[in-house]
C-alpha cells in the first residue's frame, strides 16, 4: 500500500486547477514542459541553498504533473507521446531536485554527516538510483509481460498498490525536509526507502510472475 492509492481523490480535489488551464488554453503537455520547468527551478533553488523556496517550486511541478492528465481527459485529447513525456519528465524532476541537494553542499556546511564530500555524493547517488529503479521496473513489467489495458489514458498493472515508498512518498519526503531545514535528512531517507522499495517489488513479482 501507497500514497498512489489516494491519487484518483488527491485528482479530484485539483480539478478546479485543470479547469483554470483548460480555460487558459494550455495543453497537457504544455503543462507537462511547466512541471519540468519548476523542477529545474527547483534544482536551482536547491543548490544555492534556498531550500524553502525550492520546496514551494517542488511542490508546484508536482501538482502540475497530477493536472495535465486531468487536462487529458477533460479535454478528451490523450495521447501515447503525452504519457511518455509525463513519465520521463517525473524522473528527470527527480533525478534534479536531489541533484539540486547534493550540490547544494549542505551536508558538508552544516557538519551533518562526519564523511569524505565523495561520501555524500554517494548517498545522492543512491537516492537517484533507487528513484529511478522504484520507477523503472514498472515499464519493464510491461514489456515482458503484456500489460497494455489503460485506465485514464496510462496503463494499469499489479504493481499501482505495491511498494511502499514510491514518487509521492519521495516528493512528500523532500518537499517537507526542505521546508523545515532537513533536505539532507530527506535524501538519506529517500536513498534507503527508494531502494528497499524496489526490492519489495522484486520479491512480489517472484512470487507473482513465477
Amino acid at each position: 500500500m501507497n500514497i498512489t492509492a489516494l491519487r484518483p481523490r488527491l485528482i479530484s480535489k485539483l480539478e478546479p486547477i485543470a479547469d483554470f488551464f483548460i480555460r487558459a488554453g494550455f495543453s497537457p503537455n504544455q503543462i507537462s514542459y511547466l512541471s519540468l520547468l519548476f523542477g529545474v527551478f527547483c534544482a536551482v533553488s536547491f543548490a544555492y541553498r534556498l531550500f524553502l523556496p525550492g520546496a514551494v517550486l517542488l511542490l508546484i511541478s508536482a501538482i502540475l504533473d497530477l493536472v495535465d492528465g486531468t487536462v487529458a481527459r477533460k479535454k478528451c485529447c490523450q495521447t501515447k507521446f503525452g504519457a511518455v513525456i509525463d513519465w520521463v519528465f517525473d524522473k528527470y524532476v527527480d533525478a534534479l531536485a536531489l541533484l539540486g541537494v547534493g550540490l547544494s553542499g549542505i551536508a558538508i556546511v552544516s557538519g551533518f554527516t562526519p564523511l569524505p564530500p565523495a561520501a555524500d555524493w554517494a548517498v545522492v547517488a543512491i537516492a537517484i538510483f533507487g528513484s529511478m529503479m522504484n520507477t523503472f521496473i514498472k515499464p519493464v513489467v510491461y514489456a515482458e509481460v503484456g500489460f497494455s489495458d489503460r485506465v485514464g489514458g496510462k496503463i494499469h498493472d499489479p504493481l499501482e498498490g505495491i511498494g511502499f515508498f514510491g514518487r509521492p512518498e519521495t516528493l512528500i519526503a523532500l518537499i517537507i525536509g526542505s521546508a523545515i531545514g532537513y533536505a539532507w535528512v530527506a535524501v538519506i531517507i529517500i536513498a534507503v526507502c527508494t531502494n528497499l522499495s524496489a526490492i519489495q517489488r522484486i520479491i512480489y513479482l517472484s512470487g507473482s510472475l513465477s
